[in-house]
């Protein structure tokens, strides 16, 4: 049985963001759901990535043989030189020049198709979040905060592209580079190979430790984006409110904080980055002159010869090259687990109103709504906000719901629409509980028109469309001139074709309640919910939509939840809601003449009159 509790993934993703602790089996969980998710894209490119893989390791090998072709060139192709034979000589200038070709060439080839391969798998999970979040039921959506989801598509996802970009080059063309250049070391001379393993010891403990420093930090620099990213995204969403209490200053001085913590723990970063990078080359630096010192007494002792210790001075070099690339890549790998442990997180939530295995058909309800001993609580220690109802509703009645704030009125129809599950009972419509009809049936037969009125970008007709797509212009045209909507939309600039620009700021409150009326009315559901759906309507406005209203609410189920008693007298029935209960129940004439608190309602709305 659905309880509608808060589901734990979200609240791991948030205490991250937090920067609370977690326990070892919880970061053992969170790296297990990281690797499936990194699997899952990985496995549609394997056979691209084992492509990658081979010219990698070709590559490597032309780069690394290079100082020890240099090496017999000189110890081989320099005196056969002097004695007249070019030919050795030639040889080495030909290997030379054919390996730097080929390793060239591969480079290219395997650097861009890593990132082919890569914008492949981003674009695979930029789809999945964005399919994710859209599908994932109306509690993950107040809980879940648009900012984090925000976050989770750009900051996130850059960090992963990084990755994807220059990861294979770095890491893979890197690692293999120290080990082929190893192997010729220790293979041209032990005892170089030797001093090599000694003047690395020093080298695995500084990059212990920067590692496990950065990790700290590079976590503290996520935690930060994400909160001014949340912070950022909440400002420019509510800046009508913003405006409208002067919380300018306010934010100013939260956004100062968040942005100046995002400072300090990259500027500390940078600080670790800035201390390892000079220490590793100084170590490199310090090989390289040790090689030299030991080698140049080996070559005057006849131990050694000259070719082989300028390959070994260059290896010695080209040793340190990769670690160093490592070093600089690792705070962008830290950056990409980080945000793809997130970004798991999220794809690990599981919503709690689900799609059934099994659904059972109902392509054309009638609109009969039964509410079967209902109760509801919006987590699982919370408030009961709905105490068991039964309450049955004849298809075609309308029915409105009045009562004080948070009577429970707006609960009834959330868990009608089926945003939620009933804590404990069962919701039916037409005897078949909500929970084993498909979503889709669900959207064709029951639709909700909010206090919002939310409009998307596009034109007057798109936003009207949305309520049956592939509706024809004459059937738009047909729902908008029902509830009243084509006088002012002929006014405007363009008819149907107006933009009506981002959440409709190009149209008045009262006239996007009007397009979002006509977008519900050509969906023709079976049952429509109106929640407080004219409280955005002038009084010439209302009129013109209680009009449309009588017109077409007598031909479906509606429930309409308003505090508009001009709105609510138009029902056949109506219920008054309070602490959770239905305590009226009866026509609006009825419940005047009882004298109870409809008849209350309706006597301060006559005063006001």
């Amino acid at each position: 049985m659905n309880t509608g509790t808060t589901q734990k993934p979200a609240e791991q993703d948030h205490n991250q963001d937090g920067q609370q602790t977690f326990t070892a089996e919880e970061n053992r969980a969170s790296r297990r759901r990281s690797l499936r998710l990194l699997g899952s894209l990985v496995k549609p490119v394997k056979w691209q990535f084992l492509w990658i893989g081979i010219m990698v390791v070709i590559a490597q090998l032309a780069t690394v043989a290079g100082p020890a072709i240099i090496a017999w060139g000189i110890d081989t192709g320099l005196p056969a030189l002097a004695r007249g034979d070019e030919l050795p000589a030639l040889m080495a200038a030909a290997l030379l020049t054919g390996a730097a070709i080929v390793g060239g060439v591969l480079t290219f080839g395997y650097v861009r198709q890593s990132v082919v391969v890569g914008q492949r798998m981003l674009l695979d999970l930029r789809r999945r979040v964005f399919r994710f979040t859209q599908k994932q039921d109306l509690e993950f959506h107040e809980h879940y905060t648009s900012g984090r989801i925000v976050s989770r598509q750009t900051s996130d996802m850059e960090a992963l592209r990084e990755l994807l970009d220059s990861g294979v080059n770095v890491v893979i063309g890197s690692a293999l580079s120290m080990v082929f250049t190893v192997v010729l070391i220790v293979g041209m001379d032990w005892v170089t190979g030797v001093v090599m393993l000694l003047m690395l010891i020093p080298g695995v403990f500084l990059t212990i430790w920067f590692q496990k420093r950065s990790r700290e930090e590079y976590r503290a620099i996520r935690t930060h984006s994400a909160r001014m990213i949340v912070h950022f995204v909440e400002a420019m969403s509510g800046i009508r409110a913003v405006k409208a209490f002067r919380k300018q200053e306010r934010n100013e001085k939260t956004f100062d904080v968040l942005t100046d913590d995002y400072r300090n723990a990259s500027l500390r970063s940078i600080m670790i980055f800035g201390i390892y990078q000079p220490a590793l080359r100084i170590l490199g630096n310090a090989t390289i002159a040790v090689v030299l010192v030991v080698g140049g007494f080996r070559v005057l002792a006849g131990d050694l010869e000259v070719g082989v210790l300028v390959a070994l001075v260059l290896y010695s070099r080209q040793f340190f090259m990769p670690i160093d690339a490592i070093a600089n890549f690792y705070n962008t790998f830290q950056s990409a687990a980080a945000a793809l442990e997130k970004i798991s997180t999220l794809l690990a939530e599981v919503p709690h109103v689900k799609d059934p295995e099994n659904p059972t058909p109902m392509a054309e309800a009638t609109g009969r709504i039964d509410f079967e001993q209902v109760s509801f609580r919006y987590s699982e220690d919370g408030p009961t906000v709905l105490k068991p109802l039964d309450l049955h509703i004849p298809a075609g009645q309308t029915v409105a719901l009045v009562g004080q704030t948070g009577a429970g009125k707006s609960t009834i129809a959330k868990l009608i629409s089926r945003f939620y599950d009933a804590s404990e009972g069962q919701v039916t419509l037409d005897g078949v509980d909500l929970r084993d009809i498909s979503m889709e049936d669900l959207t064709r037969n029951i639709v909700m028109v909010t206090q919002e009125a939310y409009l998307f970008s596009g034109t007057v007709a798109d936003n009207i469309e949305l309520g049956r797509p592939g509706a024809s212009r004459e059937e738009i045209e047909a729902a908008a001139a029902a509830i009243g909507a084509d006088d002012f939309i002929a006014d405007l600039p363009y008819g149907y074709d107006t933009d009506v620009n981002k959440r409709g700021g190009r149209v008045s409150a009262g006239q996007r309640q009007l397009i979002s009326f006509a977008r519900a009315f050509l969906a023709d559901p079976k049952v429509l919910i109106l929640d407080e759906a004219t409280s955005s309507l002038d009084i010439p406005s209302e009129r013109m939509v209680q009009e449309g209203l009588t017109k077409l609410l007598g031909q479906r189920t509606a429930l309409i939840i308003a505090h508009r008693l001009s709105t609510v007298m138009i029902a056949d029935r109506v219920l008054v809601v309070h602490d959770g209960r239905v305590v009226e129940d009866g026509s609006p004439q009825e419940l005047v003449s009882a004298g109870g608190r409809f008849a209350a309602l309706y006597q301060a709305w006559q005063d006001s009159l």
